[in-house]
């Protein structure tokens, strides 16, 4: 009787949910060397029957990173210097399912520069061009260093998103939102691992598509700067058109330089339907800013950025 019980147990399902499919094999891997002790890796997302979890970063074949599934791309640290190592990544999912392993990346980190303590210069020239609704291809000069830039590293809103090597000056970026305006910056980093300044920043909004939600940035951002009636610094006056949110805006954020600096509570737009901040800076005149802002939604959430216009003290 207990053997026909345990039998009946199993043509019921009790186990014929179990998820038995892997992950596809992550593709295209790339292993860049950002330093003398660390490996930039970037692979394209895996798909699955159900959902990713998470991907694990192998170096010769063993588990270096582990990372969900939400991350493309990951620094591997406390490497050698002067050495060759093979990177592969497979995806894994929420029944334990782990993919074949990728094809191999090669890299060989650079030399070891004890001594060097001068970051590069910064990327000059920084310019961008959205390529559809989802790409953008982002160009720029090469920086210097005293002993050699071994990487170029992307930043966006001011996390690292892409790396490429020392001896390219384009990037392409995948991912994007369509209709959303991003504001890209790129640092250049040497073999000791020391980070240039930033370029400046360059600003791609992606195309629209359809059935995309629409986007939800201010738009039309301007800057009027004046003398302050104190003599000292100036008096930055900002317009902008609100986005259309289908509800109430409950506040606006403001950054200078890509650093959130205060909240504004929106007040009543103009006739025009243009909405209004002045704020005071104290800088010597010359002193130049980036200026950017984006709105609470009405579920809270905040909304895309604005374009981001220069604002020179005078």
């Amino acid at each position: 009787m207990v053997v026909v019980a345990l039998l009946l147990l199993g043509a019921c399902g009790g186990g014929g949910d179990k998820d038995g499919a892997s992950p596809s094999v992550p593709g295209a891997v790339t292993a860049q060397a950002s330093s003398a002790t660390s490996v930039h890796v970037m692979w394209q997302p895996s798909t699955d029957n159900k959902a990713v979890t998470g991907y694990e970063i192998l170096r010769d074949g063993t588990t270096a990173k582990a990372v969900p599934a939400d991350r493309s791309m990951i620094d591997v640290d406390g490497l050698t210097a002067s050495t060759a190592y093979r990177f592969t990544v497979r995806a894994l999912d929420a029944a334990g399912n782990r993919s074949a392993p990728s094809a191999p990346a090669s890299v060989t980190t650079p030399a070891a520069t004890p001594d060097d303590k001068r970051p590069p210069t910064a990327p000059a020239r920084l310019t961008g061009r959205a390529d559809g609704a989802g790409a953008a291809t982002l160009t720029w000069g090469r920086a210097s260093d005293d002993v050699g830039v071994t990487a170029y590293d992307v930043y966006q809103e001011g996390a690292r998103i892409h790396s490429v090597g020392g001896a390219v000056t384009t990037a392409r970026l995948t991912g994007l939102r369509p209709g959303t305006v991003y504001t890209f910056t790129v640092r250049a980093r040497d073999a000791a691992d020391n980070s240039s300044p930033d370029s400046g920043a360059v600003d791609v909004t992606t195309a629209s598509a359809p059935g995309a939600p629409p986007s939800t940035a201010p738009t039309g951002l301007r800057a009027v700067t004046a003398r302050a009636a104190s003599g000292s610094g100036a008096e930055v006056t900002l317009h902008w058109v609100p986005p259309h949110t289908g509800g109430d805006i409950g506040a606006y954020q403001l950054f200078l330089n890509g650093a959130p600096t205060t909240t504004i509570v929106p007040g009543t737009p103009s006739p025009e339907g243009l909405s209004s901040y002045t704020f005071t800076v104290t800088d010597p005149p010359g002193t130049r800013y980036s200026v950017k802002i984006r709105a609470r939604l009405p579920d809270g959430k905040w909304g895309d950025f604005s374009a981001q216009p220069a604002v020179v003290v005078p």
